[in-house]
């Protein structure tokens, strides 16, 4: 099989997206197929040309506004076209497509290529956290477009599948993401990083992921009136000089990956995640996977990923006191934690990566088939109005 992977952030940016592309790429190049990677250049580094069998592509980009980390290629669906029509790709694989997604949904259709589309971001919802709720609908006009387009869109949680089937979103399909679970697993705790964390012997409650607004990392704030408890928090992003202000008192690893960020989560008692705009949550599957417990937002992804009073606790969304409440009951009760901490683990063993992504390569192949059954094409009798953002 030969598959056009598009993506809106790839190496060397670390994200969710990355991450996701990165395992997908590694079981093509298990299976001998042969994969072409199109995603925007990155900031201050060519990136690689190569990964596993998949040959590497990069499009001009420019900054997210305040973000300038992360990258945004504007490039036209011309120039992705003539991409694609030299690979010659059985399918093309969107991910998280929004900005250059939607050139490469237009350049796919006008190719006649079958087409998969992973919806992995709630970017409009993003909108109100960077003082821009105005365009929301804008947004989401642009999501319901895409993905109309496509000839299967993968959601990965039951929640992101309710919401784009009642935004009019038609041929879904549940994805849901694998973790590592020989890398992340109990055993890599480290009694030195603990020592340095607690050197009193408090109970570890931390954060993994990306310090930006839409996270919702200051809440954890909340949690200082917590007795015994030392906040540890892993990641890096333009919120974090804001947050170091805010919780003096908490330790910030800065960006950990690979074994680094295994022996990190397995050495947190208590994972807390405050996001309310999570379509999956995969730190929430790696924190399990190191038999770890959690506590985060009754909405988006952790909804399918925490089984309440058995892998830990979900709260109703904005309701912080919930959020400490579920914190106090975990570090007061240690037999408790425990209890979940081995639950977690058990949680998450089936749910690796080899068979998560042969799932995925069925998509490729249905996706195949229905468009070649197709004659007339979703994208001629789409029925709402198409408005550009």
């Amino acid at each position: 099989m030969k598959v056009a992977l598009v993506a809106e952030s790839f190496l060397p940016h670390a994200n969710g997206v990355t991450h996701s592309l990165l395992r997908v790429i590694e079981h093509l190049t298990a299976r001998g197929d042969e994969a072409l990677v199109i995603a925007p250049e990155a900031k201050g580094s060519a990136g690689p040309i190569r990964y596993g069998s998949a040959t590497v592509k990069r499009l001009p980009s420019m900054g997210w506004p305040g973000y300038d980390d992360v990258r945004v290629s504007l490039s036209g669906s011309a120039r992705i076209g003539r991409m694609l029509d030299d690979f010659e790709p059985d399918v093309v694989h969107l991910a998280s497509p929004f900005m250059l997604g939607w050139s490469a949904i237009r350049a796919a259709n006008e190719l006649d290529l079958p087409t998969v589309a992973i919806y992995q971001t709630e970017v409009p919802s993003y909108a109100g956290s960077y003082n821009a709720a105005w365009g929301e609908p804008l947004l989401w006009n642009r999501v319901l477009n895409i993905h109309a387009r496509a000839d299967l869109t993968l959601a990965p949680s039951t929640y992101a599948m309710r919401q784009l089937e009642q935004l009019g979103v038609p041929r879904l399909r549940l994805w849901p993401r694998g973790v590592d679970t020989a890398r992340f697993r109990p055993d890599r705790q480290d009694a030195d990083l603990r020592a340095r964390w607690a050197p009193n012997g408090e109970v570890i409650v931390g954060y993994a992921g990306r310090l930006a607004a839409e996270k919702r990392v200051e809440d954890l704030a909340r949690l200082t009136d917590v007795e015994g408890i030392r906040v540890v928090i892993i990641g890096d992003g333009p919120s974090r000089s804001r947050l170091e202000t805010l919780m003096p008192d908490a330790v910030f690893t800065g960006f950990l990956a690979g074994d680094e960020l295994a022996r990190a989560l397995a050495s947190l008692d208590v994972f807390v995640h405050c996001g309310e705009l999570e379509t999956f949550c995969q730190t929430i599957q790696e924190a399990h996977a190191s038999g770890v417990p959690v506590v985060a937002p009754r909405r988006g992804g952790p909804i399918d990923l925490v089984d309440t009073d058995h892998t830990g606790y979900l709260y109703t969304p904005g309701r912080l006191d919930l959020m400490v409440a579920g914190v106090r009951t975990l570090v007061s009760d240690t037999e408790r934690r425990e209890r979940f901490s081995a639950n977690a683990r058990v949680s998450v063993e089936d749910r690796t990566w080899p068979r998560v992504c042969d799932t995925l390569i069925g998509y490729y192949e249905e996706a195949i088939r229905s468009h070649d059954a197709t004659p007339v094409r979703p994208w001629d009798i789409l029925e709402h109005d198409v408005v550009e953002p």
